[in-house]
């Protein structure tokens, strides 16, 4: 008697999967290659390959803020769902990750919308105020946006999903929080090397991670502010010796002439997502982060309170949203997001 017998269901990828080669479990190797050109280039080949058509659309983030990003789409496919994605701080919808994972949602039957946020990748010139990372508001009315735009019939069978890695992770995360509240039809987001507690995140980046990183953000800082001096001279008059500010003292002078913070204490904790901060999660959300990222302290995973909907994984290697697996660039984490939003790929 022939019997056939179901297919397994192949399982999701962990933490522990992730055994990246000798030469590759540096974690300073790992961030600098995984946000390195060559994994950028790599990332745009993929979705040439894929064939992909990608648009670019403004969206509306309420109060007259514009918002830019790519919708991608594979042409003759009716899509499983939507996915949104948001980058990290002075990334953009062209980071090397947000582009690997774009390719690996669209081979799952996903369309994607890649967001930048305010002065990120080529908007400065849609806004006047300043990009600060309590901006909140205007990316749930965005998502909501692109939700009533491009997936108005989002629901079970066809869900809504999203994903952020670094500030992105932080943003996505308190999108999910808020998306009962507004309307908006979340059914799972996932979130990679997320920023937790920036006033802790900050002191780390001085006292105990190499400098080059605090340079790095620095450096990416201030090019955004000349294109907004100059896009909006009226408007940001700041001389150079305010470009010239270390981070601390930067950010300090953004806080008290461009938010309504009195200081800076107030304006870290106002994004933090620290502690008790998702105890109230109601969408289904999973974490990964890496014990040796050299950006985010690890003990900030370990202190977070659970919620019933969250899970956290943190992988022994990755750094600061590398992950990667091989010479050729391949990347977990791009893997596991996907994987983690939609469903394992099917076994051939």
């Amino acid at each position: 008697m022939d019997v056939s017998l179901p297919l397994p269901t192949p399982a999701l990828p962990r933490e522990s999967d992730y055994k990246p080669p000798l030469w590759l479990r540096n974690r300073h190797v790992q961030s600098f290659l995984g946000g390195s050109p060559f994994r950028r280039a790599h990332g745009a080949r993929a979705l040439a390959r894929l064939g992909a058509i990608t648009q670019e659309h403004l969206i509306d983030g309420g109060d007259g803020v514009r918002l830019h990003g790519l919708y991608s789409t594979l042409p003759g496919l009716r899509p499983r769902g939507l996915a949104l994605l948001l980058h990290g701080w002075e990334g953009s919808t062209e980071s090397s990750y947000m582009r690997t994972t774009a390719v690996h949602l669209l081979r799952r039957g996903f369309d994607v919308f890649r967001l930048n946020f305010r002065d990120h990748g080529d908007s400065h010139h849609l806004n006047e105020a300043l990009f600060h990372s309590n901006r909140i508001d205007e990316v749930v009315h965005a998502a909501c946006d692109i939700a009533r735009r491009f997936w108005p019939e989002a629901g079970p069978q066809r869900p809504l999903v999203a994903a952020g890695y670094s500030l992105g992770g932080n943003f996505v995360l308190r999108l999910a929080v808020r998306a009962t509240a507004a309307g908006l039809p979340l059914a799972r987001v996932a979130a990679v090397c997320p920023v937790l507690d920036p006033a802790k995140t900050m002191l780390w980046m001085e006292e105990r991670a190499p400098q080059v990183y605090l340079r790095y953000f620095e450096k990416k800082w201030r090019e955004s502010l000349q294109r907004k001096r100059v896009l909006f001279p009226e408007q940001h008059n700041f001389d150079d010796a305010t470009l010239r500010l270390r981070m601390r003292e930067l950010t300090q002078w953004m806080v008290q002439r461009h938010t309504d913070f009195e200081t800076l204490d107030r304006y870290f904790d106002g994004y933090s997502i620290a502690g008790d901060r998702l105890a109230a999660l109601d969408v289904p959300a999973d974490i990964l982060t890496s014990a040796d990222d050299p950006v985010i302290p690890v003990e900030d995973f370990h202190a977070l309170v659970p919620a019933p909907a969250m899970t956290v994984e943190i992988a022994r290697w990755g750094g600061h949203c590398g992950f990667l697996e091989n010479g050729r660039l391949d990347g977990f984490a791009e893997r596991w997001v996907a994987e983690r939003l939609t469903g394992p790929a099917p076994i051939t």
